[in-house]
Order: C-alpha cells, then structure tokens, then sequence
C-alpha cells in the first residue's frame, strides 16, 4: 500500500514496529523513498499517534489519507479454550489502533475540510468461522467503529470505509499455512488499488460502505 501511494507521487509516512521491515519498505521504495516518512511508535498509543499526525502536518502542512492497515490475527482454540489475553490482543489491534489512528487525524481533517479514511477490516467480520472468536470480533467491531464515524462526518467532504479482504497472500501467512492454496489467496497489490480508487476523486460518492476484496 505504501508503494502504491509513492508511485501516485504521494507523501507518505508509514509507522512500524520492526526498523529492518522498514529499511526494507526504503529499499523497495527506490526513487520514491525520498518522499517515504518512517514513525517507530505503538500505534494503539494515543499520545504516540497524535505526535505522528502533528509532524505529518507540521511537515506537509496538509494530511489527505489514512490507512488503518495495522492488524492480527489469532485462530485455531474454540472459545472456552482460548485465553483470555488472546482476545485483549485482538481488541487492542484490529480496533484500537483503527479507533486511535482515526481520533488522531480527524481534527486535522476537519479543519482542512476534506480527507479520506480506509480501514482494513477482514471478510471474517461479516462471515464469522469458528474457532477465530476473538478475531472476528474485533475485526466486526472495527467495521461498526468505522460505519459510525462515516456516519459522524456526513455532511462534511470527510469518507470513511472499510475494506474485507479474504485471507491476504503475505509471506508470513505462507509461512504460517504451507498446505494452503496460495492462489487463491488475495493480492497485496490488488488491496491496493482499491484503497487508491476509494481515496481518489472517482470514489467521492463512497462513504460509510464495508467492500469485499
């Protein structure tokens, strides 16, 4: 996603938690990387995220997207059996960081009258399996969370929507389930475009809506 919004010609800043994956981002990013910004912060931190959206508008003077694109994931015990923490981790992650990235760059939206939120929810959140309880929670509360801000800024030129991708085609999920069929899996470069066509001008009719990927 990062790379898609470079090669529009976008500013973009990215946060992280592992500096080598964002050397990696600067590598891939080659030409682009000198409009590529890099936060090392805990982005279900609220102080971090607002000092985050106050250098990106220090910086540019502007801050048109966010992309809430942070996310876990933990499947496999049936409810009774799963610990407790697996479900504070979910929360923590799949809504707390949509719900603070959100509160952190809305007022700098609002005050520039217009902008653009995505948030990368799950196909889980609408088609619950068993044995991912926590999971699909968090990620169906995540989508509700978002719904309801569309619905806070209606009336302004402020769209909020959610994406559903289904299992993404990552490296770590290869990883994590060899046997799987991999082609069937969803794009990374194919959630991209679609984020770029719901914060691109073609897309200002579009707000509050949860769209399969």
């Amino acid at each position: 996603m990062a790379r898609a919004f470079l090669e529009e010609g976008a500013n973009v800043a990215v946060t992280y938690r592992n500096r080598q994956e964002y050397e990696d981002l600067e590598k891939a990013a080659s030409a682009d990387a000198s409009r590529l910004r890099g936060h090392h912060v805990d982005i279900t931190n609220e102080a971090d995220m607002l000092r985050v959206a106050a250098s990106i508008e220090a910086e540019f003077r502007r801050l048109d997207v966010l992309v809430n694109a942070a996310g876990a994931y933990s499947g496999g015990p049936k409810l009774w059996e799963m610990e407790s923490a697996v479900l504070e981790r979910m929360l923590d992650m799949n809504l707390r960081s949509a719900f603070v990235s959100s509160r952190s760059v809305v007022p700098i939206l609002l005050k520039q009258g217009r902008g653009c939120i995505v948030n990368v929810a799950a196909k889980a959140a609408l088609d619950q399996p068993g044995g991912a309880g926590a999971y699909v929670a968090s990620k169906a509360a995540a989508v509700a969370l978002m719904h309801s801000l569309a619905m806070d800024l209606k009336g302004t030129a402020i769209r909020v929507n959610s994406i559903l991708p289904g299992t993404i085609d990552t490296a770590a999920n290869r990883r994590d389930m060899p046997r799987a069929n991999f082609a069937a899996w969803t794009k990374a470069e194919d959630i991209a475009r679609v984020i770029l066509f719901l914060c691109s001008d073609d897309a200002r009719a579009i707000s509050g809506a949860a769209i399969p990927v």
